[in-house]
This record gives C-alpha cells, structure tokens and sequence, in this order.
C-alpha cells in the first residue's frame, strides 16, 4: 500500500462539479492499493500516517502528529499510485489492484483512522474527482506498507 501524505492548510475534492468533502487544517491521504496487499497492510499504513510527527509544535519544529494537532484527514483513492513508467510512455498499471479488492482495503485504511479518534472525509471511490488543496510547507512525503 502506498500514499502519498501532504500537510494541508485546506483540501477539498469536487465530482461533477460539486464538492463532496472538505478538510481545513491537516493531511490529505492519496492512497493506492496493490494487488498484494492485505488488511495488516491498511492498518500499518493508517497507523503510520496518524502518528507522522510532521506539524511544527510552539517552536517551529515538525513534531508533532495530526492527532495531537487535532487536524483532519482526507483519504482519496488513487490507483495511478501503482502506476510503472520505467518502459515506453504510458503507465502500466498491473500492480494496482482491482476494484474489488482495493475498495474494502481503501474503506479499511479509513476505518482504522476513525478508530483513533481522527475525523475523515473521503474521495468517492472511482469517480474521477478534482482535488484541490493548499499544501503547508509544502511538506509532501510518500509513505509505503513493508515489502511482501
């Protein structure tokens, strides 16, 4: 599983032209799920992202979580994510996983972080979504599951 985490002033995502989520101070989460991956998967991930000690505390020092900064989170499914560029010019997205296997995964991620006590809005799953934010820093970080 991999996401990539971007500390945000605001974020908010629009499908057909009709915001359907909105966060003010805290992390975005695009998340990508891949055809390996399981619900310890989904767990370590959630788990790492609420404890990422990457807001400034009263000294200016990324050091603090965004549980501890009462921030929200944004959870937006991406299967490009799992996108391989490394031949020719267009992505090859065998990695990704299905549909069926990557929603429960991306539902489980989500659930986990509303089990730490974090409020989280979603993406909706699939749609094509313009997704907005004010990234803060800018601090942009890509956080993976372990290998299998």
């Amino acid at each position: 599983m991999r996401a990539v985490v971007q500390r945000v002033s605001r974020a908010f995502v629009d499908v057909d032209g009709t915001t359907v989520s909105r966060i003010e101070k805290g992390l975005l989460v695009l998340l990508g799920v891949a055809v390996e991956d399981t619900v310890q998967d989904a767990h370590y991930l959630a788990e790492k992202v609420a404890q990422l000690r990457i807001f400034p505390d009263e000294s200016g020092k990324m050091n603090l979580s965004v549980e501890e900064v009462g921030g929200e989170v944004l959870a937006v499914s991406q299967f490009t994510l799992y996108g391989d560029c490394r031949k020719g010019r267009r992505p090859n997205f065998t990695r990704a996983a299905p549909a069926e296997t990557a929603l429960p995964l991306y539902k489980e991620f989500i659930d986990t972080l509303r089990r730490r006590g974090l409020v989280v809005r979603e993406g909706v799953f699939g749609a094509m979504m313009a997704v907005s934010l004010v990234n803060d820093g800018p601090v942009t970080l890509i956080v993976e599951s372990p290998p299998h």
